[in-house]
């Protein structure tokens, strides 16, 4: 059971953030960078800091003072380090004003694991819904890396596009958001064979306020799937570009 379930009913305090993302996919938005031999070093780089303007949502689903690593209580069973989510909040704060994270990535996942009806996607939702319970808080964005797992087989490359155009129509639908934007990361690494046409389709998505940023060239980890400490700060910093660029100067989004 989902450590949220217990307190499915509650009603979260007000956020204190006015501005919310949502963040999600696999183990590189999650946060690796750091982890070594399933420990993580605790070095946080000054672009992750803590501000009093950055807010998390929890796993049990209360909006608490956002710290690295972001996901440790949602991708409970892996070790989680630092990822881009803080450097992105860092970087987007002076603009938008009070930040606040909806922490939904679970490493290892495939995009069909994210479908409707699947518990990963049904507990994206309903903490995105619960996060702007009360308060004035406002969903602004999903930003979302995923697509490592889905390099496996030409089934999972064939299926991917489809799956991903719906991911994002059943987000809006269930948000109630037709038009949120989704900044989606272009894969930095997985199976070679296929990983260049999980990239291609992501890369190629043309949909109404999909936006994509792409993480090849980034430093990766000995184990040549996660991002290092720097790279998350690089990517969060590329995604705040890329939301700012967009999407921030729209106050109606």
């Amino acid at each position: 059971m989902d450590s949220s379930d217990s307190t499915h009913n509650s009603t979260p305090p007000p956020s204190p953030a006015k501005d919310i993302f949502i963040l999600s996919g696999q183990s590189n938005m999650a946060g690796r960078g750091g982890v070594v031999n399933k420990h993580w070093d605790g070095v946080v780089p000054p672009q992750c800091s803590p501000h009093p303007s950055i807010h998390r949502f929890s796993a049990d689903l209360n909006w608490v003072p956002a710290s690295e690593p972001l996901h440790a209580d949602i991708d409970s069973k892996k070790v989680c380090g630092v990822g881009p989510g803080m450097s992105f909040a860092n970087a987007v704060k002076d603009v938008v004003g009070e930040v606040g994270l909806v922490p939904c990535a679970v490493g290892g996942t495939a995009i069909a694991e994210w479908a409707r009806g699947c518990h990963l996607y049904e507990n994206m939702i309903k903490r995105a819904k619960k996060a702007v319970e009360s308060g004035d808080g406002r969903i602004r964005a999903m930003l979302w890396y995923q697509g490592e797992s889905d390099t496996l087989s030409k089934h999972c490359v064939d299926a991917y596009k489809v799956k991903m155009e719906k991911l994002i129509d059943n987000v809006r639908q269930d948000l109630a958001l037709p038009h949120l934007p989704i900044i989606q990361v272009a894969i930095a690494s997985g199976e070679h064979k296929y990983m260049e046409k999980i990239r291609e389709i992501q890369k190629a998505i043309d949909l109404e306020n999909v936006v994509c940023v792409d993480a090849k060239g980034l430093e990766l980890k000995e184990d040549n799937l996660h991002l290092t400490t720097e790279a998350c700060v690089e990517l969060g910093q590329m995604l705040a570009h890329a939301y700012l660029t967009h999407f921030g100067s729209n106050p109606s989004m």
